[in-house]
């Protein structure tokens, strides 16, 4: 059992090492000139996760070449940061904007930290990380860390292994493991577990900064900002899946930094600017190898930016080709190092779970032949209703209806936190109220336009996706549309959407109604339902906890926001 004074170092540490590219380099593009809150907090998400890819190739080059590298991304980092800090040429009202996000990042990884491992189980991280907040899942969060430990100690040499249950190195994107592989080298043990655990509850609360970037960009007041930050750090998607930590939520940093660029009036001078072209596609191109399922949210993204404003072909092919560098070497190492790598594409796009020797191409045909016309209409059928919950999310709230009746509080809760994992439309419970006030009120749209606005736009990306994921996915049992096999941007821009929408036409209202809300989740995600053996409540972990959320939501409702200069790269 590890008490709660070390959990808190190794949070020290781990934070300041992720945090420490991304903050060089939005220093650094201050000092260039760069003034637009959003677009240095994109800039800072694009440089974090390249270097993490440069950590992957250096130690797949070559064991000493990762380590060296690692201490050159730090020491070049700190004295990048140190060098764009030199002469006061970074003005301080920014600065303190920039430190907003920094801090709330920070507030809200320790939340999830400490309220996971709240009833004891840092003795074996990984795997209270599976039942803390949900019945036992399986070992997916073990997946990165596995394969980081093999090129910290082997690179490209030897044949690589197969995870348990035959999972191969290229079946599972590797920004996560580059991230591993980054840190390494500094006061790891690797045998505990927990600096994995730890580390990868910072990457996936990355979130933050990508929806701060979205929500700074899209002007909103102070409260609104909070309140759908708030929101979603206590919605089920984040707590969840931030403490579980397979790599599902981390993708999502980018998407909403990229959400940032497409969704708000910055879209109209950087659809101009060459420099956005590439920086779009490096954040797209980071989702993507975080998450497969990323193309769910950016397809749609990428669509809405083409109506609000359809850049020139080379402006595309700019972006294009940005993605292509960090894309293409990974491409080149599933077909070449590690094949076949379609273990995934096989289970979603034809739903077939097991191993066999077919391509992609044939299995999704030999699917659709069995299925025919009918059975393929059903299987889509099948998608939206899951989405929409449909019978099973009704029996699972029966189900929390009956346990309750019969006193059995913890059989409730259970049912609950089953239909917030699985389901996207029920999983935003009392915020539903949000496009439901929109739809009544849509009269009084004028009074607060930026919140009406992006609540549109979120709503519409959001339907955008959820109609390529429903079509896209084969459908059957193994492949259906739950959550967690679709890109969690979706839920995250329905909560923003839910809640923006909500204060544009009834802003007092949707203060009480969105602390409501929260608090219930909060409710329902906190007590342990399968603790450890031998474990206990921790007052400390505990108190940690809940003094992490409450400096968060004080924050988050009074920061700065944006800057006020104009919407541009640079000067």
């Amino acid at each position: 059992m590890h008490d709660s004074g070390e959990l808190l170092v190794l949070l020290v540490v781990r934070l300041a090492l992720a945090g420490m590219p991304g903050a060089a380099a939005t220093l650094f593009a201050a000092r260039r000139g760069v003034r637009q809150v959003p677009i240095l907090l994109a800039i800072a998400l694009a440089a974090s996760g390249g270097v993490a890819m440069l950590a992957f190739w250096a130690y797949y080059a070559d064991p000493a070449a990762g380590r060296a590298f690692g201490w050159l991304a730090l020491l070049g980092s700190l004295l990048l940061a140190g060098w764009s800090l030199r002469g006061g040429r970074i003005d301080r009202t920014l600065l303190r904007a920039l430190a907003a996000p920094l801090a709330l990042w920070a507030l809200g990884s320790a939340f999830v930290l400490f309220l996971g491992f709240a009833h004891g189980g840092s003795d074996a991280a990984l795997a209270t990380a599976g039942s803390r907040f949900s019945r036992q899942l399986p070992t997916d969060n073990d997946i990165p860390r596995f394969f980081a430990e093999w090129f910290f100690d082997h690179g490209h040499e030897g044949r690589l292994p197969l995870y348990p249950g035959g999972w191969l190195a290229s079946d599972r994107p590797p920004l996560q493991v580059g991230y591993v592989l980054s840190q390494r080298t500094f006061g790891w043990r690797g045998a505990v577990g927990l600096d994995y655990q730890v580390l990868g509850v910072v990457l996936q609360q990355s979130w933050i900064v990508g929806l701060w970037a979205l929500l700074s960009a899209a002007r909103l007041g102070r409260l609104t900002r909070g309140l759908a930050t708030v929101a979603v750090l206590v919605s089920g998607v984040a707590i969840l899946n931030g403490f579980y930590i397979w790599p599902k939520l981390l993708p999502a940093a980018f998407l909403l930094a990229a959400a940032a660029l497409v969704l708000t009036p910055l879209w109209s001078p950087l659809r101009r600017d060459p420099r956005a072209a590439a920086l779009l596609g490096v954040l797209f191109a980071l989702a993507m190898l975080a998450h497969g399922s990323s193309i769910f949210a950016i397809a749609p993204l990428a669509l809405v930016a083409a109506l609000r404003g359809l850049p020139s072909g080379r402006w595309i092919g700019i972006g294009l080709i940005a993605a292509s560098v960090l894309i293409v070497p990974w491409a080149a190492f599933q077909r070449y190092a590690d094949p076949p790598a379609n273990r995934l594409p096989k289970w979603m796009l034809a739903g077939v779970a097991r191993i066999d020797d077919r391509s992609t191409g044939e299995t999704i045909v030999d699917s659709y032949d069995r299925a025919g016309f009918g059975g393929a209409l059903h299987n889509k059928a099948e998608n939206f209703a899951t989405m929409a919950g449909g019978a099973p999310a009704w029996r699972f709230g029966e189900r929390a209806v009956d346990r309750a009746g019969e006193g059995d509080l913890g059989g409730a809760v259970a049912s609950l936190r089953q239909i917030g994992f699985f389901y996207l439309l029920p999983s935003l419970g009392l915020l539903l109220l949000g496009p439901l006030a929109m739809a009544v009120g849509w009269r009084r749209a004028g009074r607060r336009p930026r919140e009406w606005r992006l609540a549109l736009l979120c709503f519409g990306t959001v339907a955008l996706g959820c109609l390529l994921w429903g079509l896209i996915l084969f459908g059957n049992p193994p492949s259906r549309t739950v959550i967690h096999v679709g890109s969690l941007a979706l839920p995250i821009l329905a909560i923003c959407g839910c809640v923006t929408g909500l204060r544009a036409v009834a802003p007092r209202f949707a203060v009480y109604w969105v602390g409501a809300a929260s608090l219930l989740s909060l409710a329902l995600y906190v007590p342990a339902l399968d603790p450890p053996p031998d474990s206990s409540w921790s007052p400390t972990a505990l108190l940690l906890a809940a003094v992490a959320l409450a400096g968060f939501t004080l924050l988050a409702l009074r920061a700065p926001g944006a800057s006020a200069a104009p919407n541009r790269l640079a000067p």
